[in-house]
């Protein structure tokens, strides 16, 4: 007769274990100690066996017949319950250990091999570990479009687009090492093109205006601060470089004979080699900063360490303390005011985009721009190297004839 819940209720511990059938193998083993299992009987290639389906209430009577069911389908496809529910058992673990989190840090690690720069690996790990918190503990491919679209929507709202694309970006690597690794059936960013609103663009505060420019160099050669971070931000400004290039900036990277410098692709935005050529007056800064020492490889390190980068703020904390608000000027900003100031007098435009490492969308062209343009950006680089001399030589005997006015 079937077992119902009510009967299962009133069963009652006894001095020794008893059982109560239900039908097809199913029976429930009530314990002296008042425990009641779920187990089942069955036989496979003849020697019987028993297989457990849990302890009532937790399993409930509707719930155990289900597993039986399954079992004796199992068992009806020529396979052992037993052994298929150790399978599902395993995979359940494996499953529960493939989380965002476990994935993500595969990725990171793999970013690390790349040789990423510094910055681009510090942004990445707090993506990962702070920003994308809320997933760390989901298993990966359980995770979906929506859940994903809510956390960058909380992002966006507090004002960070920027920071809400490039996380969908990092999200985006990272679903797709799992994809191939067979531990996520699709990456669910790509649902999500569009769905974000676009990054507000600003431009980098510069100084555009050449008076205002030589009285920043002025102020650049009367700055107080440590003397690396000075000859750092001119040799950016003279080189037409970002401020990371620069940091990063090793021995190795110079061939002071040929008068060149090589940013490796992992260091420049476009993610290929820069190669910069040295006017007399860059290439006389990498001689004053250049150290024999050996594990001694950057050319403007840290104050605190020779063999750390400069702080990626270190620039415009210089700048600020100089005077200058971030309304004012930037770091970033001195490109754009080397643009602007070489296209007013009429240099090349072409070869200036091609000494700002500018990618061309046509690749012939881009080809040919390297090749072609290599001697005019060498006579570039040094044409601008003596006109931030000529500015900085204005702007100081204008302050010297204003200071004699001022005195009379």
């Amino acid at each position: 007769m079937a077992l119902t819940d009510l009967k299962i209720r009133k069963a009652k511990a006894r001095e020794k274990p008893y059982k109560l059938a239900d039908g097809g193998g199913l029976f429930l083993l009530i314990k002296p100690n008042g425990s009641k299992l779920w187990q089942q009987k069955y036989r496979y290639h003849g020697a019987e066996r028993l297989l457990s389906h849990g302890q009532y209430p937790d399993v409930s009577l509707a719930q155990a017949r289900q597993k039986r069911d399954k079992a004796r389908a199992v068992l009806a496809e020529g396979g052992d319950p037993s052994v298929r529910k150790r399978l599902d058992q395993i995979e359940a673990e494996t499953q529960a250990r493939n989380t965002f989190l476990l994935v993500a840090e595969e990725y990171l690690h793999m970013a690390y091999e790349r040789e990423l720069a510094d910055a681009t690996m510090r942004k990445k790990i707090w993506q990962v570990h702070t920003l994308a918190a809320p997933l760390h503990h989901r298993p990966i491919r359980d995770i979906t479009s929506a859940e994903i679209l809510h956390l960058l929507k909380r992002i966006e709202r507090s004002g960070r687009r920027e920071t809400a694309k490039k996380l969908r970006g990092t999200l985006s690597g990272i679903f797709r090492l799992a994809v191939v690794t067979m531990r996520a059936d699709n990456d669910p960013t790509q649902a999500l093109k569009g769905a974000l609103l676009p990054v507000k663009t600003t431009n980098r505060a510069a100084i555009t205006d050449e008076k205002l420019f030589g009285q920043f160099l002025c102020d650049l050669d009367d700055y107080t601060g440590a003397g690396v971070i000075k000859d750092a931000l001119l040799f950016q400004i003279l080189t037409m470089t970002r401020p990371g290039e620069v940091r990063g900036a090793k021995q190795y990277e110079f061939d002071l004979e040929a008068r060149t410098w090589t940013i490796p692709a992992e260091r420049t935005k476009m993610r290929r080699d820069h190669i910069v050529p040295l006017s007399d007056q860059a290439l006389e800064l990498i001689k004053a900063h250049w150290i024999d020492v050996e594990g001694v490889d950057l050319i403007f390190p840290s104050i605190s360490s020779n063999r750390k980068w400069l702080s990626e703020n270190a620039f415009n904390s210089a700048i600020r303390r100089m005077g200058y608000s971030k309304e004012e000027v930037t770091a970033h900003g001195f490109r754009a005011t080397a643009s602007t100031i070489l296209n007013d007098r009429g240099f090349d435009a072409d070869v200036i985009e091609a000494a700002l490492a500018h990618q061309d969308k046509n690749t012939i062209r881009r080809t040919y721009n390297r090749a072609t343009y290599w001697e005019k950006r060498t006579e570039l680089m040094q044409d601008w190297a003596n006109l931030v001399d000529e500015f900085r030589t204005s702007a100081s005997s204008l302050s010297a004839s204003q200071q004699r006015r001022t005195n009379r």
